[in-house]
């Protein structure tokens, strides 16, 4: 057997909300909406993983979320100007990411990041 992919869910009722902080400030793409589910993705080929934290590094707390961007500088920006508080960062950690924390509209804490 091999694992074809790893999907993280978040539970809300306000599943609309999502369109905005990850398709249009992240800018990932609406692969299905059937209302009570809408998924983000992206077409381009991605790593499967699961991470298993007993805190965030660095004495963080453990994200909900980890989303690696390929420009840091760029997302940190555009959640200033959507009005999305920086929780965490941006900061060059020692095992080699540079990354930040935001709480997504549905409180979810995700951690933003691009590998050095």
């Amino acid at each position: 057997m091999k694992v074809k992919r790893i999907v993280a869910n978040v539970e809300t009722q306000e599943v609309a909300e999502a369109g905005y902080f990850y398709g249009e400030l992240l800018g990932l793409d609406q692969l299905m909406d059937m209302g009570f589910i809408a998924t983000y993705g992206s077409h381009e080929k991605m790593d499967t993983q699961i991470n298993f934290l007993s805190e965030g590094g660095s004495g963080t707390p453990v994200p909900d979320l980890s989303i690696e961007v390929d420009d840091l500088d760029e997302a940190v920006t555009r959640m200033k100007e959507a009005g999305i508080s920086v929780e965490y960062g941006p900061v060059e950690e020692p095992w080699g990411v540079r990354r930040f924390f935001v709480k997504d509209p549905f409180g979810r804490l995700v951690n933003i990041l691009i590998h050095l």
